[in-house]
Protein backbone atom coordinates (compact mmCIF):
# COMPACT_ATOMS: atom_id res chain seq x y z
CA UNK A 1 0.00 0.00 0.00
CA UNK A 2 1.22 3.62 -0.62
CA UNK A 3 -0.51 6.67 0.35
CA UNK A 4 -1.73 8.98 -2.94
CA UNK A 5 -3.93 11.98 -3.04
CA UNK A 6 -7.02 11.14 -5.42
CA UNK A 7 -10.45 12.96 -6.88
CA UNK A 8 -13.70 11.16 -7.27
CA UNK A 9 -15.19 14.62 -8.58
CA UNK A 10 -14.34 18.29 -9.48
CA UNK A 11 -14.55 20.93 -6.86
CA UNK A 12 -12.49 22.98 -4.28
CA UNK A 13 -9.95 22.03 -2.38
CA UNK A 14 -11.84 19.37 -0.38
CA UNK A 15 -12.17 17.41 -3.25
CA UNK A 16 -8.40 15.63 -2.78
CA UNK A 17 -8.60 12.93 -0.66
CA UNK A 18 -5.37 10.98 0.75
CA UNK A 19 -5.96 7.16 0.58
CA UNK A 20 -4.10 4.20 0.99
CA UNK A 21 -3.76 2.50 -2.79
CA UNK A 22 -2.01 -0.34 -3.72
CA UNK A 23 0.72 0.03 -6.43
CA UNK A 24 1.14 -2.56 -9.20
CA UNK A 25 4.53 -3.71 -10.35
CA UNK A 26 5.21 -1.47 -13.26
CA UNK A 27 3.99 -2.68 -16.46
CA UNK A 28 6.15 -2.60 -19.77
CA UNK A 29 7.81 0.26 -20.29
CA UNK A 30 6.89 1.81 -17.00
CA UNK A 31 9.31 2.63 -13.62
CA UNK A 32 8.69 2.82 -10.43
CA UNK A 33 9.55 5.98 -8.54
CA UNK A 34 9.52 6.76 -5.02
CA UNK A 35 8.93 10.84 -4.27
CA UNK A 36 11.42 12.65 -2.33
CA UNK A 37 9.58 15.92 -3.00
CA UNK A 38 6.55 17.14 -5.34
CA UNK A 39 5.86 20.10 -7.35
CA UNK A 40 2.78 22.20 -6.85
CA UNK A 41 1.72 23.91 -9.90
CA UNK A 42 -1.44 25.84 -11.04
CA UNK A 43 -2.33 23.02 -13.49
CA UNK A 44 -3.06 21.08 -10.55
CA UNK A 45 -6.04 23.52 -9.98
CA UNK A 46 -6.97 23.21 -13.37
CA UNK A 47 -7.11 19.07 -13.66
CA UNK A 48 -9.07 19.91 -9.66
CA UNK A 49 -11.57 21.56 -10.76
CA UNK A 50 -12.46 20.42 -13.69
CA UNK A 51 -11.16 23.06 -15.96
CA UNK A 52 -8.91 20.33 -17.60
CA UNK A 53 -11.10 17.55 -17.76
CA UNK A 54 -9.69 13.90 -16.06
CA UNK A 55 -11.36 10.59 -15.54
CA UNK A 56 -12.48 9.95 -12.47
CA UNK A 57 -11.57 8.37 -9.99
CA UNK A 58 -8.38 10.71 -10.38
CA UNK A 59 -4.68 10.69 -9.40
CA UNK A 60 -3.45 14.54 -9.35
CA UNK A 61 -0.05 16.40 -9.72
CA UNK A 62 2.34 16.42 -12.74
CA UNK A 63 6.13 16.91 -11.47
CA UNK A 64 7.86 14.73 -9.31
CA UNK A 65 11.49 13.46 -7.89
CA UNK A 66 12.80 10.59 -6.48
CA UNK A 67 14.23 7.41 -6.78
CA UNK A 68 13.34 4.60 -9.23
CA UNK A 69 12.47 1.56 -6.88
CA UNK A 70 11.65 -0.72 -9.61
CA UNK A 71 11.66 -1.13 -13.81
CA UNK A 72 9.23 -3.14 -16.15
CA UNK A 73 10.50 -4.98 -19.10
CA UNK A 74 11.95 -3.36 -21.92
CA UNK A 75 13.42 0.04 -19.74
CA UNK A 76 16.75 0.53 -20.86
CA UNK A 77 16.91 5.04 -19.98
CA UNK A 78 16.65 3.68 -16.19
CA UNK A 79 17.49 1.45 -13.61
CA UNK A 80 16.93 0.19 -9.92
CA UNK A 81 18.58 3.22 -7.77
CA UNK A 82 18.94 6.21 -10.28
CA UNK A 83 17.92 9.58 -8.93
CA UNK A 84 15.32 10.78 -11.46
CA UNK A 85 12.42 13.71 -11.70
CA UNK A 86 9.75 14.26 -14.26
CA UNK A 87 7.12 16.68 -15.57
CA UNK A 88 4.72 14.64 -17.83
CA UNK A 89 1.64 13.73 -17.69
CA UNK A 90 -0.72 11.36 -16.56
CA UNK A 91 -1.59 13.18 -13.23
CA UNK A 92 -0.65 11.18 -10.20
CA UNK A 93 2.37 13.01 -8.64
CA UNK A 94 0.71 13.31 -5.17
CA UNK A 95 1.84 10.29 -3.77
CA UNK A 96 4.77 8.55 -1.67
CA UNK A 97 5.40 6.47 -4.81
CA UNK A 98 4.32 5.55 -8.66
CA UNK A 99 4.55 3.60 -11.79
CA UNK A 100 4.84 6.23 -15.06
CA UNK A 101 6.57 5.59 -18.30
CA UNK A 102 10.43 5.81 -17.71
CA UNK A 103 10.67 7.36 -21.09
CA UNK A 104 9.08 10.54 -19.40
CA UNK A 105 12.12 10.22 -16.68
CA UNK A 106 15.43 12.17 -16.65
CA UNK A 107 18.41 11.83 -14.77
CA UNK A 108 18.99 13.96 -12.38
CA UNK A 109 22.37 15.51 -12.53
CA UNK A 110 24.39 15.38 -8.92
CA UNK A 111 24.22 18.73 -8.39
CA UNK A 112 20.59 19.31 -8.23
CA UNK A 113 18.50 17.70 -5.46
CA UNK A 114 15.48 16.06 -5.41
CA UNK A 115 13.68 19.20 -3.57
CA UNK A 116 15.23 21.52 -6.71
CA UNK A 117 14.05 19.19 -8.94
CA UNK A 118 10.63 18.73 -8.33
CA UNK A 119 10.32 22.71 -7.56
CA UNK A 120 11.46 23.42 -11.15
CA UNK A 121 11.40 20.78 -14.01
CA UNK A 122 7.61 21.71 -15.23
CA UNK A 123 7.86 25.29 -14.28
CA UNK A 124 11.69 25.35 -15.40
CA UNK A 125 10.53 23.69 -18.80
CA UNK A 126 7.78 25.67 -19.58
CA UNK A 127 10.87 28.83 -19.25
CA UNK A 128 12.79 26.84 -21.49
CA UNK A 129 10.40 26.41 -24.57
CA UNK A 130 8.40 29.74 -24.02
CA UNK A 131 11.84 32.06 -24.13
CA UNK A 132 13.99 29.51 -26.46
CA UNK A 133 11.08 27.83 -28.92
CA UNK A 134 7.90 29.70 -28.64
CA UNK A 135 9.21 33.17 -29.57
CA UNK A 136 12.82 32.91 -29.42
CA UNK A 137 14.23 36.29 -27.25
CA UNK A 138 17.33 37.84 -28.62
CA UNK A 139 19.95 39.92 -26.14
CA UNK A 140 18.41 43.76 -25.93
CA UNK A 141 14.56 42.97 -26.56
CA UNK A 142 12.31 44.04 -23.66
CA UNK A 143 9.12 41.57 -22.68
CA UNK A 144 6.15 41.64 -21.09
CA UNK A 145 5.41 38.45 -18.20
CA UNK A 146 2.44 38.15 -16.33
CA UNK A 147 2.84 37.21 -12.51
CA UNK A 148 6.33 37.76 -12.38
CA UNK A 149 6.51 36.55 -8.96
CA UNK A 150 5.46 33.32 -8.85
CA UNK A 151 7.36 29.99 -9.66
CA UNK A 152 7.43 30.06 -13.35
CA UNK A 153 7.85 34.19 -13.29
CA UNK A 154 11.34 34.12 -11.02
CA UNK A 155 13.01 31.52 -13.03
CA UNK A 156 12.03 33.88 -15.99
CA UNK A 157 13.30 36.86 -14.60
CA UNK A 158 16.72 35.20 -14.09
CA UNK A 159 17.12 33.45 -17.33
CA UNK A 160 16.07 36.54 -19.44
CA UNK A 161 18.52 38.75 -17.64
CA UNK A 162 21.28 36.19 -18.02
CA UNK A 163 20.15 36.32 -22.00
CA UNK A 164 20.12 39.98 -21.74
CA UNK A 165 16.74 40.84 -22.26
CA UNK A 166 14.77 43.54 -20.20
CA UNK A 167 11.63 42.28 -18.59
CA UNK A 168 8.57 44.16 -17.38
CA UNK A 169 6.80 42.09 -15.15
CA UNK A 170 3.20 42.34 -13.15
CA UNK A 171 2.47 41.68 -9.62
CA UNK A 172 -0.66 41.90 -6.86
CA UNK A 173 1.60 43.49 -4.11
CA UNK A 174 4.72 45.24 -3.10
CA UNK A 175 6.33 42.45 -1.55
CA UNK A 176 5.83 40.34 -4.86
CA UNK A 177 7.36 43.17 -6.53
CA UNK A 178 10.06 43.73 -4.62
CA UNK A 179 11.28 39.67 -4.74
CA UNK A 180 10.61 39.78 -8.77
CA UNK A 181 13.28 43.00 -8.44
CA UNK A 182 15.44 40.96 -6.62
CA UNK A 183 15.51 38.13 -9.31
CA UNK A 184 16.39 40.61 -12.28
CA UNK A 185 12.90 41.93 -13.52
CA UNK A 186 14.25 45.44 -14.27
CA UNK A 187 10.01 47.17 -14.22
CA UNK A 188 7.16 45.88 -12.17
CA UNK A 189 3.89 46.96 -12.39
CA UNK A 190 1.38 46.44 -9.63
CA UNK A 191 -1.66 45.44 -11.67
CA UNK A 192 -4.48 46.49 -9.03
CA UNK A 193 -3.17 49.79 -9.37
CA UNK A 194 -1.39 50.97 -12.35
CA UNK A 195 -1.66 50.27 -16.06
CA UNK A 196 0.38 47.72 -17.51
CA UNK A 197 -0.05 48.85 -20.68
CA UNK A 198 1.00 52.84 -19.98
CA UNK A 199 4.08 50.91 -18.08
CA UNK A 200 5.20 49.25 -21.32
CA UNK A 201 4.37 52.50 -23.66
CA UNK A 202 6.66 54.21 -21.23
CA UNK A 203 9.81 51.75 -21.05
CA UNK A 204 9.48 51.26 -24.82
CA UNK A 205 8.76 55.16 -26.10
CA UNK A 206 5.79 53.70 -27.22
CA UNK A 207 6.78 50.74 -29.29
CA UNK A 208 5.49 48.58 -27.63
CA UNK A 209 7.07 44.74 -26.99
CA UNK A 210 7.80 41.90 -29.06
CA UNK A 211 6.10 39.18 -26.89
CA UNK A 212 3.77 39.20 -24.01
CA UNK A 213 3.99 36.38 -21.92
CA UNK A 214 0.65 35.48 -19.86
CA UNK A 215 -0.10 32.69 -17.54
CA UNK A 216 -3.46 34.71 -16.47
CA UNK A 217 -5.72 34.29 -18.92
CA UNK A 218 -9.04 36.31 -19.21
CA UNK A 219 -8.20 39.26 -17.16
CA UNK A 220 -4.78 40.27 -18.82
CA UNK A 221 -5.58 39.15 -22.61
CA UNK A 222 -7.09 42.05 -24.49
CA UNK A 223 -4.65 44.40 -22.29
CA UNK A 224 -1.95 42.22 -23.51
CA UNK A 225 -2.75 42.87 -27.21
CA UNK A 226 -1.90 46.38 -26.37
CA UNK A 227 1.38 46.19 -25.59
CA UNK A 228 2.69 44.17 -28.20
CA UNK A 229 4.42 46.09 -31.30
CA UNK A 230 3.61 44.92 -34.85
CA UNK A 231 3.95 41.42 -35.64
CA UNK A 232 4.21 40.96 -32.10
CA UNK A 233 3.10 37.56 -30.40
CA UNK A 234 1.15 37.05 -27.66
CA UNK A 235 2.33 33.89 -25.91
CA UNK A 236 -0.80 32.41 -23.71
CA UNK A 237 0.41 29.70 -21.51
CA UNK A 238 -1.98 29.83 -18.68
CA UNK A 239 -5.47 30.53 -17.33
CA UNK A 240 -5.14 31.45 -13.88
CA UNK A 241 -8.35 34.30 -13.71
CA UNK A 242 -10.08 31.99 -16.33
CA UNK A 243 -10.19 31.02 -20.00
CA UNK A 244 -9.56 33.58 -22.42
CA UNK A 245 -13.45 34.29 -24.20
CA UNK A 246 -13.75 33.92 -27.93
CA UNK A 247 -12.99 36.87 -29.72
CA UNK A 248 -12.73 38.16 -33.19
CA UNK A 249 -10.07 37.83 -35.28
CA UNK A 250 -9.75 40.84 -37.20
CA UNK A 251 -8.41 42.42 -33.53
CA UNK A 252 -5.10 41.46 -34.28
CA UNK A 253 -5.20 42.68 -37.45
CA UNK A 254 -6.13 46.35 -36.00
CA UNK A 255 -3.84 46.06 -33.57
CA UNK A 256 -0.63 45.74 -36.04
CA UNK A 257 -1.03 41.95 -37.74
CA UNK A 258 -0.29 40.17 -34.32
CA UNK A 259 0.67 36.45 -33.32
CA UNK A 260 -0.95 34.39 -30.95
CA UNK A 261 -0.50 30.99 -29.66
CA UNK A 262 -1.66 29.11 -26.75
CA UNK A 263 1.27 26.76 -25.64
CA UNK A 264 1.79 23.63 -23.42
CA UNK A 265 4.86 22.19 -22.26
CA UNK A 266 3.36 18.54 -23.38
CA UNK A 267 3.34 19.80 -26.89
CA UNK A 268 6.82 20.98 -27.10
CA UNK A 269 8.38 17.57 -24.81
CA UNK A 270 6.13 15.24 -26.76
CA UNK A 271 9.23 13.96 -28.38
CA UNK A 272 11.72 12.26 -25.84
CA UNK A 273 14.99 14.13 -27.59
CA UNK A 274 13.12 16.93 -27.22
CA UNK A 275 12.50 15.97 -23.20
CA UNK A 276 16.01 15.57 -22.57
CA UNK A 277 17.38 18.67 -24.79
CA UNK A 278 14.66 21.01 -22.27
CA UNK A 279 15.73 19.47 -19.22
CA UNK A 280 19.13 19.47 -20.31
CA UNK A 281 19.10 23.35 -20.42
CA UNK A 282 17.40 23.64 -17.17
CA UNK A 283 19.98 22.26 -15.62
CA UNK A 284 22.66 23.81 -16.79
CA UNK A 285 21.27 27.16 -16.28
CA UNK A 286 20.74 26.03 -12.79
CA UNK A 287 23.62 24.36 -11.90
CA UNK A 288 25.79 27.42 -13.84
CA UNK A 289 24.21 29.65 -11.10
CA UNK A 290 22.01 31.79 -13.69
CA UNK A 291 18.94 30.54 -12.59
CA UNK A 292 18.77 29.82 -8.49
CA UNK A 293 15.28 27.43 -7.71
CA UNK A 294 12.98 29.55 -4.97
CA UNK A 295 11.19 27.17 -2.96
CA UNK A 296 9.43 29.60 -0.70
CA UNK A 297 6.75 27.02 0.95
CA UNK A 298 7.16 23.48 1.74
CA UNK A 299 3.90 21.71 2.99
CA UNK A 300 3.36 17.41 3.76
CA UNK A 301 1.62 15.62 1.28
CA UNK A 302 -1.07 15.42 3.87
CA UNK A 303 -1.70 19.16 3.90
CA UNK A 304 -2.30 19.09 0.22
CA UNK A 305 -5.54 20.75 0.66
CA UNK A 306 -4.29 23.91 2.54
CA UNK A 307 -1.57 23.98 -0.10
CA UNK A 308 -4.00 24.78 -2.77
CA UNK A 309 -6.16 27.20 -0.70
CA UNK A 310 -2.88 29.34 -0.15
CA UNK A 311 -2.12 28.40 -4.13
CA UNK A 312 -5.52 29.93 -5.04
CA UNK A 313 -5.51 32.71 -2.45
CA UNK A 314 -2.21 34.10 -4.16
CA UNK A 315 -0.25 33.85 -0.50
CA UNK A 316 2.79 31.77 -2.85
CA UNK A 317 5.57 33.00 -4.06
CA UNK A 318 7.81 31.02 -5.89
CA UNK A 319 7.75 27.54 -5.86
CA UNK A 320 5.96 25.38 -3.73
CA UNK A 321 6.82 21.56 -2.60
CA UNK A 322 5.13 18.61 -1.33
CA UNK A 323 6.82 16.20 0.64
CA UNK A 324 5.70 12.70 1.28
Amino acid sequence: MTKAIRIHAPGGPEAMQLEDIELPAPGPGEARVRHHAIGLNFLDVYHRTGLYKLPMPAGIGSEGAGVVEAVGSGVANVKVGDRVAYASPPPGAYAEARNIAAERLVNLPDGISFEQAAAMMLKGMTVQYLIKRTFRVQAGMTVLWHAVAGGVGLIACQWLKALGVTVIGTAGSAEKAALAKAHGCEHVVLYKEASFVDKVREVTGGRGVPAVYDSVGKDTFMASLDCLQPFGMMVSFGNASGPVQAFDLGILAAKGSLFVTRATLNTYTAKREDLVASANDLFDAVTTGKVKIEINQRYALKDAVQAHRDLEARKTTGSTILLP
